[in-house]
């Protein structure tokens, strides 16, 4: 593996070089970004998908992007090559692994989110050095994370640090609070007051499926896939009728697609 690396920088300094390609000698790191946020998106699919092959193109894709941004970085200046970085990610996950790369026990994944989420703390406060204020719980956690995702994030990272309703039951009497503030909220016709009690709802349901091990954002995906798979189904029955869904009344609509559920 060793050598296909090599051969893949290669091929990258080649690009870049002054006999290059003249696109790929005008990125930078930060107009690379929105790539990485595509091709993460396109392997993220393929495994869902069940497709290996698939995935592992889509690996090498972003594979060759994280290698393209470090090259741009040495010739920026930067003097941390691959080899440092992965030497980096190395060091920090023997760091943050004590239970099997050192005498540490733990009693299930649980202990293991807890230990990693202190020794994340104490890195954070032995970078700092006493020269700034140690950083927040919710510091590390990324801007740019797809709203489901980050509200799932905020939860288990709050969570970890004991901020959490203490039981299921408490959880779910905030849910119907929620519940009943976004009905008084839609009956007021006030939108902004809609928007903030919906959000607020969704908030809280994250959590609820967090405590059960759904993650929300996963879990919407698979009903997204099984809506448009019901749905092209319902639609091809239309059209063999020659109509379109349009023009169909809804009774029809629903029962074509109880059809289209029977026939999962």
């Amino acid at each position: 593996m060793s050598r296909s690396f090599d051969k893949l920088l290669d091929v990258i300094d080649a690009l870049l070089g002054p006999e290059g390609c003249p696109w790929d000698r005008e990125q930078t790191p930060h107009t690379l970004c929105d790539y990485v946020i595509e091709e993460a998106f396109e392997m993220v699919e393929a495994i869902r998908a069940g497709d290996p092959v698939e995935a592992a193109e889509e690996m090498g894709d972003l594979l060759f992007l994280l290698c393209f941004i470090n090259r741009c970085y040495l010739k920026q200046g930067s003097d941390i090559s691959m080899d440092d970085t992965l030497d980096m990610i190395r060091r920090k996950m023997i760091r943050r692994h004590p239970h099997v790369f050192g005498e540490e026990s733990v009693n299930g994944a649980g202990d293991v989110i807890t230990n990693w989420e202190k020794i994340k703390r104490e890195e954070k406060a032995e970078a700092a050095n006493g020269d700034e204020p140690p950083k927040g719980v919710f510091s590390s956690l990324p801007k740019g994370l797809p709203p489901l995702l980050r509200a799932y994030r905020i939860h288990s990272k709050a969570a970890r640090n004991g901020f959490t309703w203490a039981t299921d039951a408490d959880l779910e009497g905030q849910l119907a609070s929620e519940w009943k503030e976004w009905q008084e909220a839609a009956a007021s016709g006030d939108q902004q007051r809609k928007e903030e009690e919906f959000g607020d709802y969704l908030f809280t349901l994250v959590e609820l499926g967090r405590r059960h091990s759904i993650k929300a954002n996963s879990a919407l995906h698979d009903a997204n896939t099984k809506f448009l798979t019901r749905f092209d189904r319902m639609e091809h029955a239309v059209q063999t009728q020659g109509k379109d869904v349009a023009d169909v009344d809804l009774d029809t609509l629903n029962s074509l697609w109880d059809t289209a559920k029977k026939e999962e």
